[in-house]
């Protein structure tokens, strides 16, 4: 079970950051099509997905994007708190086996209203960024 530190809003500064690393694999891109009802061949079947541009399964983009919630999660700790905005641009597909890194880092402190602007990047284990986005994150 991960452990949330506690941090106060006044504690964070430009530059924190967290990352949490997954590696995909078939059956939890066949979870995640059970849960979104997002069951589209290009994930789940082998033959339909060899004669797309991908030339094999691709995991979800939105699979991949939730990795992001657990780094959030995980820079924002104890008292929680509540995600504002999500921006998400798919750069490169995901494929199964495939071991990635999000990453969460505080771009921007907003303290009137007590949020952070957060760069929020996925990044392969070839080092190529497959995902890159911005968080907002109202703090508790």
């Amino acid at each position: 079970m991960t452990s949330y530190a506690e941090k106060a809003y006044d504690a964070f500064r430009v530059g924190d950051h967290a990352e949490v690393t997954r590696t995909f694999t078939q059956e939890d891109v066949e979870r995640f099509a059970e849960l979104s009802l997002d069951r589209h061949p290009t994930h789940l079947d082998a033959e339909y997905a060899r004669s797309t541009r991908f030339g094999e399964r691709v995991v979800h983009g939105m699979l991949t994007a939730s990795l992001l919630s657990a780094a959030n999660a995980l820079l924002l700790g104890i008292p929680g708190a509540i995600s504002v905005e999500q921006t998400l641009r798919f750069l490169r597909p995901v494929r199964v086996g495939d071991t990635i890194t999000a990453r969460s880092e505080v771009v921007e402190l907003l303290p009137r209203q007590r949020r952070l602007r957060c760069r929020t990047t996925c990044v392969n284990q070839r080092g190529e960024l497959v995902l890159a986005g911005e968080a907002i994150e109202q703090k508790d």
